[in-house]
């Protein structure tokens, strides 16, 4: 047997038990070893029998001499009872439906853990997992730090366990990825030791330092792979975009209000990028609000003087109109050419064109602007000199996708996306390692903070109270719900919410509905509706927490909370607060659960999204968050983003080794792996 050696042919798997293993991501014996435990139970000390005290959980050493089953006539459940000696004492030893034991067991040294109860006849050890002792023999299950591992249907810890100490001597033929200098900088155990001590730890100090040692080298690559990804780009040739200075005053001037000293720095940097002959590759991070689309404006408007394109990506359709609308005008009388580009419509300034002419169009370098989808990236959009490209709410679009907006002669474009979602500090190095990142930490002067209330079910009444007294005063709602129809459980559902809303509580008012499963021109006439304010109440899913702009809207009213992130929530709460009017957000939950209230208290107290995602972080870990399968990071490298001490030593040591060999020749095995682990994540 080898690392390679497919999974059923390990001993006591067999081709039914490496199905379930597959299942899991798991095909070779070395796979296996790096499906570590999530955590362990510490039966490490054995108590004496004469010491146990009811309601302890305990580890117990000692010799089975009764055992016996009877069946219950009223439940015909089969209770088998023995009795355990050790050289204090004895205590009596209950199991439920385990018949086999009582011919197993008898007579036998073994370990037992479990609870201790009290019943009539006093005190006992209940239900207990048990093992044998052998002689010049570990434990695997007892008696020690007893690992526990994510587990699916027929796939027990206890199972896996012991197909681990069976494999776990091929850990020696583990190649090395790190370094020698760098584990003995950040003092690291080498891989088959941190193999070995995560599996089955001889003490939880130990433990700790395997997932150091294992996470480390995770994040370690997930930092190479964004740094040497800056390092290619900032390889490649990009137009050199001069800055015009009297033009971008003439533009600031035109706005009529004044920039934030943030979008001025951050509109500076993206402006000093683009007049480099080497691609931009940046974030512009920005709480809801804070003006990230007029800082991108001056961008775009100074590429477009200078006789260079610039295409716009966003996430929806919907969002893609509403920024082709706001550019144009921002840009009125600047004379911009700006064109929309989208599945189902197509756009040059006012007028409504074909797409084969856009194209046409586009192809000339008649076009200063493109808006558009996904549709961007077709084949058929060819640009005359696209110079600029921003991604709205896509940060991680994939780099074979970007490498599709390149320009034929090899040029590479400048790169900025745009987010609302504030990245705490950790995920920022680390997930946006290929980035530069700007940040917009300040919100206009004249944004009002929007009151938010939790709303429990017997406030609901109230609550409808003063969305009605709002929506007299002229002013609009949106209504968001987890899902478009129902599913089986009592979350609220859009298409139920809207025939309740229309019909029995805002009957007097025009309500909207608006969900992804609508085709685009239902969509846009839905939208229209409620921007023009014809539509007073807006019931939809979480599609509109990203761009919509409905500066009469005062009312968020988001049923089933719990069931959003809080920084989903913040995003949904900045849909409202965009003009001069006192706003609100009302989190309808039926949930009683203590951390859920918690989460939703942070949002009560704070209308900063920076803190809020950071809190979101402590609370539900970046799983939760950003999602394991979304990103493809290994279970560690993903349970230590909001170490910021790991993180930023994986940084240092990275930047460390690239500077000193950028094509990591010198490390063929790191190599090897970063190349393997490049596969497994979402930028390849």
């Amino acid at each position: 047997m080898e690392l390679k050696t497919p999974i059923e042919l390990i001993p006591r798997i067999g081709s039914a038990y490496a199905k379930k293993l597959e299942k899991l991501g798991l095909t070779t014996v070395q796979d296996l070893l790096f499906y570590f435990p999530y955590r362990y139970e510490d039966f490490s000390k054995i108590t004496k029998i004469n010491k146990v005290k009811e309601k302890q959980k305990v580890c117990l050493k000692g010799k089975i001499t009764e055992i016996n089953n009877h069946v219950t006539f009223r439940h015909r459940l089969v209770i088998t009872e023995a009795l355990l000696r050790d050289k204090t004492g004895t205590i009596r030893v209950v199991w439920f439906n385990q018949p086999y034991l009582a011919e197993d067991l008898l007579n036998q040294e073994v370990y037992l853990a479990g609870r201790v109860k009290r019943d009539k006849k006093g005190i006992y050890l209940s239900s207990p997992i048990q093992e044998k002792a052998r002689k010049g023999e570990k434990p695997v299950h007892l008696a020690r730090l007893v690992p526990i591992y994510p587990e699916t249907k027929g796939l027990t810890s206890r199972w896996l366990r012991y197909i681990m100490k069976n494999i776990l001597p091929l850990r020696e033929e583990l190649e090395e990825p790190l370094p020698e200098k760098i584990r003995q900088k950040y003092h690291l155990l080498d891989l088959p030791t941190a193999i070995a001590a995560i599996h089955f730890p001889p003490s939880l100090k130990m433990a700790d330092k395997a997932r150091e040692r294992l996470a480390f080298e995770e994040l370690f690559l997930l930092q190479l792979q964004g740094l040497q990804l800056k390092q290619q780009n900032q390889a490649q040739p990009a137009f050199a975009i001069p800055i015009d200075i009297p033009l971008i005053k003439k533009f600031t001037q035109s706005l009529g209000f004044t920039l934030t000293n943030a979008q001025r720095k951050a509109a500076w940097q993206i402006l000093q990028d683009l007049s480099k002959a080497q691609p931009m590759s940046r974030l512009l991070e920005g709480d809801v609000g804070a003006g990230k689309t007029v800082v991108a404006a001056i961008a775009i408007l100074n590429t477009a003087k200078a006789k260079y394109q610039s295409a716009f990506m966003a996430p929806t359709a919907i969002l893609a109109q509403q920024h082709f609308q706001t550019f144009r005008r921002l840009f009125k009388g600047f004379r911009l050419q700006i064109a929309l580009l989208t599945n189902e419509l197509s756009f040059l300034n006012t007028k409504k064109i074909t797409p084969e002419a856009l194209l046409k169009e586009l192809q000339a370098g008649k076009i200063d602007l493109l808006i558009g989808t996904h549709s961007l990236i077709q084949d058929r959009v060819q640009f005359k000199n696209l110079a600029f490209v921003i991604i709205d709410e896509q940060h991680r679009f994939g780099v074979n996708q970007r490498a599709k907006l390149r320009k034929t002669d090899n040029f590479v474009p400048h790169f900025l996306s745009m987010t609302a979602t504030p990245i705490p500090r950790t995920l920022a190095l680390t997930l946006y390692g290929d980035l530069d990142i700007s940040l917009l930490a300040e919100r206009p002067k004249n944004r009002l903070p929007v009151q938010t209330k939790i709303i429990d079910p017997s406030e609901r009444p109230a609550a409808y109270q003063f969305i009605r007294k709002e929506l007299k005063a002229g002013h609009q709602a949106f209504v968001v719900c987890p899902r478009i129809e129902a599913g089986g459980d009592e979350v609220k559902t859009a298409k139920e919410e809207y025939k309740k809303l229309s019909k029995e509580i805002f009957p007097e008012f025009k309500v909207g509905l608006l969900h992804g499963r609508l085709k685009a021109a239902e969509k846009e006439q839905v939208l229209k509706d409620f921007q023009k304010n014809k539509i007073k109440v807006l019931v939809a899913t979480s599609m509109v927490e990203v761009g919509l702009d409905i500066p009469k809207a005062t009312v968020m009213m988001i049923e089933g909370a719990e069931r959003f992130g809080l920084a989903q929530l913040h995003q949904l709460r900045g849909r409202v607060g965009r003009s001069i009017y006192q706003s609100y957000c009302f989190l309808f939950t039926e949930s009683a659960s203590a951390t859920t209230r918690r989460r939703l208290k942070a949002l009560e107290k704070c209308q900063d999204g920076f803190e809020l995602a950071e809190k979101d972080l402590q609370l539900r870990g970046p799983g939760d968050i950003y999602g394991h399968n979304q990103w493809g990071i290994p279970d560690l490298a993903m349970a230590n983003l909001n170490n910021l001490a790991l993180v930023e030593k994986t940084r240092q040591a990275a930047q460390e080794l690239l500077e000193d060999n950028p094509n990591l020749s010198h490390f063929p095995l790191l190599r090897k792996k970063l190349k393997r682990f490049q596969k497994k994540t979402f930028l390849e």
